[in-house]
């Protein structure tokens, strides 16, 4: 289930302990929906820069699949942005099984079902999701303040741990 800690810190410490083994991370989001684009985003801005594997999905997650299972992961992370009914900009981890059982909303809720169920299938692999709670979801390439703020927040933690 979801953290019962709403801190960041919490939720940074915990992810921290979460990423073990080999670790693909994959960023989830559409960038011409404002705060929907924030998986995409952070994993375009750690790609090559933080110690896991990192893949933009944009908005097919799918399309990543193969090349995940070729990777062998022991852990993935998906990042999406979910409206989990936080605070705009506030972020939790929720377990790979919660995306179908948890009440919030994320624009990619049956690719994120699917994709992990694929994965859990065809690999012996922890999954989990690091939920971003977005302001704005409308047509706009630009991020709302709160979620430019979680953005440099998590850019900074992925790349210095």
């Amino acid at each position: 289930m979801e953290k019962s800690s709403n801190s960041d810190a919490d939720t940074l410490s915990h992810l921290k302990l979460r990423l073990t083994g080999k670790v693909v991370i994959l960023g989830i989001g559409n960038t011409l929906r404002s705060d929907d684009g924030i998986g995409s985003l952070l994993a375009t801005r750690i790609q090559g820069k933080a110690p896991y594997i990192v893949y933009d999905a944009s908005v097919s997650p799918e399309n990543y699949l193969g090349k995940i299972i070729k990777d062998k992961p022991d852990t993935i992370l998906l990042i999406d942005a979910v409206d989990f009914g936080g605070l705009a900009g506030e972020f939790r981890i929720f377990e790979g099984e919660d995306i179908q059982t948890v009440n919030f909303f994320s624009t990619h809720d049956a690719s994120l079902s699917l994709a992990i169920n694929y994965l859990k299938s065809n690999l012996k692999v922890n999954v989990f999701v690091l939920a971003i709670q977005p302001k704005i979801l409308v047509f706009a390439d630009t991020l709302s303040p709160q979620i430019c703020k979680t953005l440099e927040k998590l850019e900074g933690w992925f790349m210095h741990g």
